[in-house]
């Protein structure tokens, strides 16, 4: 699964900086940041970043060196503008020597705030809100793939001093298998296919009455083994409920650990996800994934990072023109909140097929 380092400069292997990294959120907004923070650490060994983000988020810079999860309570003592004063000082009591945020939210332009009163340099992302609003709007719209979410969080660290080269990226290898699966499927020869059919919003979901087609047919082949993953005890039973109506699927929902799923994840032959958060975190391994797009796009900059475009299942723009129709796929027009549903079954299972072979 890796690949070969190209040459890093030796100024590159002396330059030294305690830089913080803040992502607060979301799980998939997170997951992209970690091929930029593996590649920078390659770069720059002699750094450190401390990243300030949700503790439950700590497995997926598994392996990283130098990387050290700095817990954002922003519920309980961090909560409030006071609160984010009290982190700034801890932060600065921690030696951070420059910022970069990766969210600008309201939150961490409160913390740049009282980071500059402290004398440490902030850059923010650029996160091209005109160009996404242009890329989105119904009329006038300016239909061109713009920069990948992955090079906006690379530039900041470009600003800060450090320029990030993602052919300097190397793939971690697979995580040991967690017992509970191992014991499961111990001495299966089928190739292994994660699903994750659940998105924030229904506009960019697979319909359940399409999925389950698409199970029916992968049950007919035997050589797929499919691992069920989503979370929320809606998502659970839906997920259980097929696990029993198909003898190929297993539900993972509930049964491990994050830690353990994400191990899981490293082992995949395949992820199909939709625009969400599970395809972020098999791209981080490596793992083709294949994404199923409803309203969004991935011109908007959220294809998992290094995968071909064509892996990117997308409605007929000929009978859906208005496609992408916002970002996050919370805004569309009458009727487009069933434009997935022009991405057949068999489509989805030929694409599969293809890239399993």
């Amino acid at each position: 699964m890796s690949t070969t380092h190209q040459h890093i400069p030796k100024e590159n292997k002396e330059k030294s900086a305690h830089i913080l990294a803040i992502r607060l959120s979301a799980m998939g907004d997170v997951a992209m940041t970690v091929p930029v923070i593996r590649t920078f650490m390659a770069m720059y060994p002699n750094c450190r970043i401390t990243f300030l983000t949700r503790p439950f988020f700590a497995p997926m810079f598994k392996g990283i060196p130098n990387v050290e999860i700095y817990e954002a309570n922003i519920n309980g003592e961090h909560n409030g503008v006071m609160g984010l004063g009290r982190l700034a000082r801890e932060l600065r009591n921690h030696e951070i020597e420059m910022v970069a945020d990766l969210h600008n939210v309201l939150r961490s332009n409160v913390l740049k705030s009282v980071f500059y009163f402290f004398g440490i340099p902030v850059k923010q992302i650029d996160k091209g809100r005109a160009e996404k609003k242009k890329l989105t709007r119904e009329d006038h719209k300016i239909f061109r793939e713009l920069k990948s979410t992955h090079q906006r969080y690379a530039d900041v660290f470009e600003e800060l001093g450090f320029p990030i080269d993602f052919s300097n990226h190397i793939f971690p290898e697979k995580q040991q298998i967690p017992p509970k699966i191992h014991d499961i499927v111990a001495h299966s020869s089928k190739k292994w296919l994660g699903i994750a059919p659940f998105a924030q919003h229904n506009s960019k979901a697979y319909p359940a009455d399409l999925m389950e087609e698409v199970l029916g047919k992968l049950n007919n082949q035997d050589n797929i083994q499919v691992f069920l993953l989503g979370g929320g005890n809606v998502e659970t039973k839906k997920l259980q409920s097929w696990a029993q109506q198909f003898e190929n699927c297993i539900s993972v929902a509930g049964l491990l650990s994050f830690e353990e799923e994400l191990a899981l994840i490293s082992n995949l032959d395949v992820m199909l996800s939709m625009d969400s958060g599970n395809g972020h975190m098999a791209a981080m391994y490596g793992i083709p994934v294949i994404s199923i797009w409803g309203v969004t796009h991935p011109y908007a900059g959220f294809k998992p990072f290094k995968q071909p475009f064509e892996n990117s299942l997308i409605p007929d723009l000929e009978k859906f023109p208005k496609i992408p129709t916002s970002v996050y796929g919370n805004k569309y027009p009458d009727g487009y909140e069933f434009a997935i549903r022009n991405i057949s079954p068999n489509s989805v299972v030929k694409k599969i097929n293809s890239v399993l072979n």
